[in-house]
């Protein structure tokens, strides 16, 4: 599938793709979960062209959006741009906004998904990364998942989704903490241990007041060097998303 979807992208001259497994491949293939994660990862196997053994997408990931939300490709293919324009590591997915709950004095999202992360944004790289089968539940055909802890470390989050007809984006800081083994083990237990997490902070924004904004449980993040980059990239790419006629709001504390 991986191989697959590489040279479909090329075929066509796409510079992203989703794969529609939800509702659609999950009953006839394996999950596409592993293809996904390494589709996102720039460090990832090389697959080259029918006929020419030309390397597909050398040196960049694949921008994938998960489940085929087109406004999270959007967003993944426009952070892709923006952060290599900044000379930032590229990688961004989509995640799940599963829950969250106060930990030692700050509210702990706990964002999950089930494919599309890239081995890059985990502790340890792909030396922290494993594959675990998928849930029956979900999948009853199983495939392998991308698992791993997120690494500490500054992120820009952004939905795009579209309201009463208008195209509209939000966009703000938010920062990955490490949450020692037996309380990530805990998260895991009440929400899907197979898949990979991320335990963000989203300075300046409620529980309430995320859940309430978005129709959504999709969000899109991606990894800054430190807070001064993560700064410059939420305020370029929302330029971008202005220039280009998006509604665009910027959200919590980024002072």
């Amino acid at each position: 599938m991986y191989i697959a979807a590489l040279r479909i992208a090329d075929d066509f001259g796409c510079d992203t793709v989703g794969i529609q497994y939800q509702q659609g491949l999950k009953d006839l293939s394996p999950a596409s979960d592993l293809a996904e994660g390494l589709l996102n990862n720039v460090d990832r196997p090389p697959v080259r062209a029918r006929g020419n053994g030309r390397v597909l997408y050398a040196g960049s990931a694949l921008p994938h959006f998960n489940e085929v939300d087109e406004c999270a490709g959007l967003d993944g293919l426009l952070t892709n741009r923006v952060w290599k324009a900044l000379g930032f590591p590229p990688e961004n997915t989509l995640h799940d906004v599963r829950y969250g709950e106060m930990y030692k004095g700050e509210f702990v999202w706990v964002f999950e998904i089930s494919g599309a992360a890239p081995p890059a944004h985990f502790i340890g790289g792909y030396a922290g990364t494993v594959s675990e089968r998928q849930p029956p539940m979900y999948f009853r055909l199983g495939g392998g998942t991308v698992k791993g802890v997120s690494k500490p470390g500054h992120i820009v989050w952004s939905r795009v989704f579209v309201d009463n007809g208008v195209l509209k984006a939000d966009l703000g800081l938010g920062r990955v903490v490490e949450l020692p083994q037996e309380e990530t083990e805990r998260r895991w237990r009440i929400t899907t241990p197979q898949w990979p997490i991320m335990h963000a902070v989203t300075p300046g924004i409620t529980r309430d007041q995320m859940m309430a904004r978005h129709k959504s449980n999709h969000i899109q993040v991606a990894y800054a060097p430190d807070l001064a980059g993560a700064r410059l990239a939420m305020f370029s790419k929302a330029a971008l998303f202005r220039a280009l006629g998006l509604d665009v709001s910027l959200c919590g504390d980024f002072a």
